[in-house]
């Protein structure tokens, strides 16, 4: 079975369950300051696991492009990649285990006819506060799963909310237990230095995770005990690769159709055998494949020394590292580049339009990389500090800690830390290695901030013309930022006249009125948005009295009175015919 199969069966199979099906979220998320990328399928929906009513209904699925960048050092074994495709369902307050548990199951082993003894799964032991999850248990018995296949663990593998275990949930946060599937590939043999026994969460390879069904019924109380909720969501998870491996029965997921063109166009080129160097291979062939989603993305930002743009330097300039190890030549990442294209083109058309985009983007920090690399490579044989090497020859730190590794020599990460904080502003989150999967902050500040943003793209057109339309933006509680077309910096006078017409709004305590139609109606009424962004067919159109009328999923303020008073602080180039404006709201 192909891979583009497989995810066609998924999405169809949940579809004749009532499931919408919904656009796959950019992989550079908008309004979420925790994360620089889309890790899965459920963090765009956080605000409807909090109980926001989605405009497609209560039963959801599809199959979201995902970035993890906290696995990249283990990228060269035979399962784990950077970027992957998340298979997603997910039900809103409408079903719940025993109708998630089943359906999965049928899906593995009718759909995707996956031998059953082949199937382990895992279940919630149980800790002082939550019970062992019983009732998982006995669905999974009631399908023939024999006890030998049922293994229990505890808070830090088979549970799941924002802040981690239990004890570390916030008041109000929401959390619970969830059930893992594991594919055994019985023809590889225990690996002892795992420990003297082998089970579903041993890393020795015999075992694959395939599918996690979280099951969010709990929510934190103010005296520190979790109280279950009424309504209660399922968020499923299974990455296509490793499913996709499974039905190969073939533990190398770089030998799935997914991969598989990517390593035979290295193969011709570096004139060297996968087999006998499976580790450059694998990290060529995704961090290949990562950078080109990362820049092919609608949303997509090109390599730089800060966040997203660091993580795809990074990306780059380790593939191109590993490239020479093998004999790869500098050229021929363009043959990637094609094959990566050619596997997406058809479910992600976005790749395909940009392909030459991508390309020229790629092949520029290659070219920046190589005039770097040699010098760079004379300086660390010399010794240089790792912060010289970073700031003048493009060295990534991860890169030289790599390269002192393997002679030995001890490098001071936090000394090179505090340089950098000296130095300039970078991606905290990039140094410090943040990546964990993130989630949209949905309080009562960042609401606030949403609805002022609103009222600022309206003063925007009234001052200075009705080209004026929304490029992208960056919302959490303590400010906005938001980039719009215009080709000029603005004077000092439009901007307090933008800043006037807010702050009248705000004063005449305007109610935001929202609400939910289809895209071609709120296109009809005038509703703004941002077209080029994937909506489903629902929206949510949010409009105050006859001055704004836009469509957007974020959450609002009920009246635009709330908000206190609104200052632009700074404004600035975002890009070739793009300003961007940073503000903040007082309350006084």
């Amino acid at each position: 079975m192909k891979s583009k199969d497989l995810r066609k069966k998924y999405l169809e199979f949940f579809k004749k369950k009532g499931h919408a099906t919904i656009s796959p979220a950019s992989l550079i998320p908008e309004n979420d300051p925790t994360t620089l990328f889309t890790s899965a399928g459920m963090q765009p929906l956080v605000p409807y696991l909090l109980g926001q009513k989605h405009p497609e209904g209560k039963r959801l699925v599809n199959s979201q492009p995902s970035l993890r960048i906290e696995d990249i050092e283990e990228v060269g074994d035979n399962r784990h990649t950077t970027f992957f495709e998340m298979l997603g369902n997910w039900s809103l307050g409408d079903y719940f285990k025993k109708e998630q548990l089943p359906w999965i199951w049928e899906f593995l082993t009718k759909e995707l006819k996956l031998p059953k003894e082949k199937l382990y799964v895992s279940i919630f032991e149980g800790d002082r506060q939550v019970a062992r999850d019983s009732e998982s248990e006995e669905i999974w018995k009631s399908l023939g799963i024999s006890p030998d296949h049922i293994f229990a663990y505890g808070i830090k593998k088979n549970w799941w909310s924002r802040s981690g275990t239990p004890d570390r949930m916030p008041s109000g946060e929401i959390g619970g237990p969830d059930s893992e599937i594991f594919y055994e590939f019985s023809e590889i043999e225990h690996d002892p230095k795992f420990g003297e026994k082998c089970h579903p969460n041993c890393e020795c390879g015999r075992f694959l995770e395939i599918g996690n069904s979280v099951f969010l019924q709990y929510q934190k109380q103010e005296d520190g005990t979790l109280k279950e909720l009424p309504n209660k969501n399922v968020d499923f998870g299974g990455g296509l690769e490793r499913q996709a491996a499974a039905v190969l029965n073939e533990p190398d997921v770089f030998k799935t159709d997914l991969f598989e063109p990517i390593i035979k166009s290295i193969e011709k080129s570096s004139n060297n055998k996968y087999e006998d160097n499976k580790k450059a291979f694998r990290i060529i062939a995704d961090h290949m494949k990562a950078a080109s989603f990362i820049i092919g993305d609608r949303r997509g930002v090109e390599p730089s020394n800060v966040g997203q743009g660091y993580i795809a330097r990074r990306l780059i300039r380790r593939a191109v590292r590993y490239a020479k190890s093998i004999g790869f030549p500098g050229d021929s990442y363009v043959l990637l580049i094609k094959e990566i294209v050619k596997i997406y083109k058809d479910i992600y058309c976005e790749l395909e339009e940009r392909e030459n985009y991508i390309i020229s983007v790629i092949g520029k920090e290659i070219e920046k990389f190589e005039k770097a690399l040699e010098q760079g490579l004379k300086e660390f044989e010399k010794g240089t500090d790792p912060f010289v090497l970073y700031t003048t020859y493009g060295f990534p730190i991860e890169l030289t800690e790599e390269l002192a590794k393997e002679k030995g020599i001890p490098i001071d990460r936090n000394k090179f830390e505090e340089e950098l904080k000296k130095h300039q502003e970078l991606s905290r989150t990039a140094s410090a290695g943040m990546f964990r999967g993130g989630l949209a902050d949905q309080g009562e500040k960042t609401a606030e901030y949403h609805t002022a943003t609103h009222l600022m793209l309206a003063a925007l057109r009234k001052v200075l013309g009705n080209h004026v339309f929304q490029k992208g933006s960056n919302i959490n509680a303590e400010r906005l930022r938001f980039d719009f077309s215009h080709n000029e910096k603005l004077t000092s006078e439009e901007i307090k006249k933008v800043e006037d017409i807010v702050n009248e709004k705000i004063k005449e305590n305007i109610p935001v009125v929202c609400e939910e139609t289809d895209l071609k109606e709120a296109k009809k009424r005038g509703a703004m948005g941002v077209f080029e962004s994937k909506y489903g067919e629902k929206v949510k159109v949010y409009t105050i009295s006859d001055f704004s009328k836009e469509i957007c999923g974020g959450p609002h303020a009920k009246n635009t009175g709330d908000l206190g008073r609104f200052e632009i602080i700074k404004e600035e180039s975002s890009s070739s015919g793009v300003r961007r404006i940073k503000a903040i709201l007082h309350k006084e």
